[in-house]
């Protein structure tokens, strides 16, 4: 009986998919044509979940800084930037914190999620008061 059970284990952590299963990593975020604008590395900073722009595809918009930002992302460039921040694991989902389209400089409270059948696309939604735009953002590999 022992064995049978250590077996069944066994088996069971193979088909267990334990790397993928996490929002932690490099994401690759689209345009609305699904060509690649920049790579998103989300990283834990204690018990939180940050984002950071990891790189620009375009090597001539390395160099852009982050004019409408708001407050300490004001005039910072863009790659390197810390834009997701402060979001905190409720059940699958990771909810609380915020983030900013460096683009227009808007700040918005956020929630990531993977997508339940596919671990490779993660769910990003950004909202005002009632309205929100969700993307997907797939894992870089």
């Amino acid at each position: 009986m022992k064995v049978l059970s250590l077996i069944i284990v066994f088996f069971a952590l193979i088909w267990i998919p334990i790397q993928g299963q996490s929002v932690i990593g490099k994401w690759k975020n689209t345009n609305e044509e699904g060509k690649v604008n920049s790579i998103i590395e989300i990283y834990e900073k204690g018990d939180k979940i940050y984002g950071k722009v990891d790189k620009i595809m375009k090597e001539e918009d390395r160099d852009r800084i982050c004019t409408k930002c708001p407050g300490e992302l004001k005039n910072e460039p863009v790659q390197g930037m810390e834009l997701m921040k402060g979001l905190e694991k409720d059940g699958s989902e990771y909810v609380g914190g915020t983030i900013v389209d460096p683009k227009t400089g808007k700040k918005y409270r956020c929630k990531i999620w993977l997508e339940e059948d596919n671990p490779d696309v993660l769910k990003v939604r950004g909202y005002i008061a009632l309205f929100y735009k969700t993307k997907e953002w797939h894992r870089a590999k």
